[in-house]
């Protein structure tokens, strides 16, 4: 019995499936060996009882037509169990468990309902529509996994992809040709062959050293794919849709060569174009690049993470290049001043190490530069003169770059004088590109304005922890002294006056001279006692300030100090409690460390309202001080921390040899 073409190409495709299944078990991942194995199980089984049943008795060869529909439709469920779980061969979702059901049920439905029409077995027109159906039906399934799945498991489905695309590109190829060329014939053979090349793209997925190449070959396949696909629809449109389809094999052979040439010229097109229209633009253009390519490029360049002087050095090569420029350069600044921020080629060639790198625009010429456009020679002889400089005979083209109004900078195109004058299209070119330009060096200043802006707020948010840090220190630290002092003073002594009134009440019978002079002790100690306790008192809150104010609270501080300390306070009014407090400490502070660092000065105190604000100075006559030394000091800091606790500033300024002065203010609400 002769085996046909269809047979042993299905038997040859059988053992490449199962070797294929074979192979990918000894991979490292998990594959879809099982649907694999039992596809090509099954497909031996339908070709192997098809064959046999053509000499077999009739009760025989109705059981083996059976088993070969059977067979052949559990290949079509297999190949959509297939589908829905490579590259690990796990269906996972519901929704993909559901189809993979569904396959089933619908190919056993298609196995009975031929059984019941007596057919024998499953025709291969069925067969060829079934299971290209099944995989349009199956692809959006396909193209989720791959969208979702890891690096490994996308390279794997990349390569089953390329097996096969390549195989349908094959049928539909063969389909074609046997349509319009009577080559080949049959196409069943040739399609069924065609299929060796998925468990051969399954097989190169599990190779680890193949996978980086999947994505970039899938690319070029589909697009192969998609191009033989559309030159098949135009042929058969063309040929059998609007002529006659070839009579004899001298037809068949002209139309086969005219159809190899067709895709002769195809492979060759993109890389014959691509020079072709680099040449053209070299001839056209005087120039690898069209001068409109830098507009392109440069929108592009902005999106990425590229520093403003890069992007700047960047646009100006590509004008040089784009343009047939001798030199390109970029000017920015926000002042009176431009300072050139790129330039091509690089100060020190070509002559330009005498050409000016800033430019000084007054207030006179400022609006005009802002609102001028694309400008030569002349009008910069006139508004910029400082451009002509070291730069000899050429041609120049200027183009402010503003935004809103506001001059950002200037574009500098120099070609020689004996060169091509510049066009339109390149006037238009700097004109779009002063635009973007302005746009982006305009961007560039909000984005630094707004990191220095957060870095600032950064930092007062840090110097506001660390002053209420001090604080909550301070605090506890003057509570603590507080303690001590009542203890070690202002306790002692009432204990001792304690002891003594029990003494003298016990004396005071038997002894009542000696009682009288226990009682004029302790009459003096009480006063001691009350004195020591209103010192002490000074030091949180003055009765003082809470009943006269600052003025009256700050001139007995200074008839306690050992300078000679003047204090004027005339036109002050009451203020909060915080104000003053914070004020009059500030104050004792600076009048402290001029007692300890400028013994022997003359002190002035001032206290004034100005502006919505109360003010106060304390200045001497005594050795000064740098800068930069009390901003370490204890005192410099407890008075920054208690000023800054309600919103008020402080600074010192300090000559050596000059004396000081300390300055503060709180805002008055």
């Amino acid at each position: 019995m002769a085996v046909t073409a269809l047979q042993g190409t299905g038997y040859a495709v059988a053992v490449v499936w199962a070797l294929s299944a074979l192979l990918t078990a000894r991979a490292r991942e998990r594959n879809p060996q099982w649907q694999v194995s039992c596809g090509a199980l099954a497909a031996a089984v339908a070709l192997s009882a098809t064959r046999t049943a053509a000499g077999a008795s009739q009760s025989s060869h109705d059981l083996l037509f059976a088993a070969a529909t059977l067979a052949s439709t559990l290949v079509i469920a297999l190949w959509i169990h297939l589908l829905l779980a490579i590259p690990d061969g796990c269906l996972g979702s519901r929704p993909r468990q559901l189809a993979a059901a569904a396959g089933y049920l619908l190919a056993a439905c298609g196995a009975a309902i031929s059984l019941a029409a007596g057919e024998d077995g499953l025709s291969s027109a069925v067969f060829a529509i079934c299971v290209p159906t099944a995989v349009v039906l199956a692809l959006p399934a396909v193209r989720i996994r791959y969208a979702a799945a890891p690096s490994r498991d996308r390279e794997r489905l990349a390569w089953t992809g390329i097996g096969a695309v390549l195989a349908a590109t094959v049928a539909i190829a063969a389909w074609v040709l046997n349509l319009l060329v009577a080559w080949p014939a049959p196409v069943a053979p040739v399609a069924a062959a065609a299929t060796v090349l998925v468990p051969l793209g399954l097989i190169a997925g599990d190779v680890p050293q193949f996978g980086k190449f999947g994505g970039r070959l899938l690319v070029n396949v589909l697009a192969v794919a998609g191009y033989t696909v559309a030159v098949a629809v135009v042929y058969i449109i063309v040929i059998l849709g609007l002529g006659n389809p070839p009579q004899d094999s001298s037809d068949h052979e002209l139309l086969g060569l005219w159809m190899v040439a067709a895709a002769v010229g195809a492979m060759g097109y993109l890389p014959v174009r691509e020079r072709l229209i680099r040449w053209v633009t070299r001839s056209v253009f005087g120039a690898r690049q069209a001068p409109d390519e830098v507009l392109r490029t440069f929108g592009s360049r902005m999106t990425r993470a590229i520093s403003m002087d890069e992007l700047l050095l960047q646009l100006a090569e590509s004008l040089r290049k784009t343009m047939n420029l001798t030199s390109a350069e970029v000017f920015t600044g926000m002042g009176d001043v431009l300072e050139r921020a790129a330039a091509v080629p690089e100060t020190g060639q070509d002559g330009s190490e005498n050409r000016p790198t800033s430019l000084v625009i007054t207030s006179r010429e400022r609006p005009v530069v802002t609102r001028a456009g694309i400008s030569g020679n002349a009008w910069v002889s006139v508004w910029l003169p400082a451009l002509l400089e070291g730069r000899g005979d050429c041609q120049l083209r200027v183009m402010p770059v503003s935004h809103a109004g506001q001059l950002l900078g200037l574009i500098v195109a120099q070609r020689p004088s004996s060169g091509d004058a510049f066009s339109a299209e390149g006037d238009r070119v700097l004109t779009e590109l002063a635009r973007q330009v302005g746009l982006a060096l305009h961007n560039a200043r909000l984005d630094t304005a707004l990191q220095t802006t957060l870095d600032e707020l950064r930092k007062q948010a840090d110097e506001l922890r660390e002053s209420r840090a001090r604080v909550v220190a301070s605090g506890d630290a003057e509570r603590r002294r507080v303690e001590r002092n009542l203890h070690d003073g202002a306790q002692q002594h009432l204990v001792a006056m304690a002891v003594n009134l029990r003494l003298a009440r016990d004396i005071l019978a038997d002894d009542p001279r000696a009682a009288t002079e226990m009682l004029d002790q302790l009459a003096n100690d009480i006063k001691d006692t009350i004195t020591e306790l209103r010192e002490l008192a000074h030091g949180i809150y003055p009765p003082l300030l809470a009943d006269r104010g600052l003025g009256e609270a700050l001139r007995a501080a200074a008839n306690r100090s050992p300078l000679d300390v003047t204090v004027h306070a005339a036109g002050i009014h009451r203020y909060g409690p915080e104000v003053e407090a914070a004020i009059y400490f500030c104050c004792l502070e600076a009048l402290q460390n001029a007692a300890k660092h400028a013994a022997g000065s003359l002190v002035e105190v001032r206290i004034w309202e100005e502006e919505g604000g109360l003010l106060f100075s304390v200045s001497d006559n005594g050795p000064g001080f740098t800068q930069d030394q009390p901003r370490s000091g204890h005192g410099f800091v407890n008075m920054a921390d208690r000023l800054g606790s309600i919103g008020g500033t402080v600074r010192w300024e300090s000559v050596p040899g000059g004396g000081s002065q300390v300055l503060g203010s709180i805002p008055l609400g």
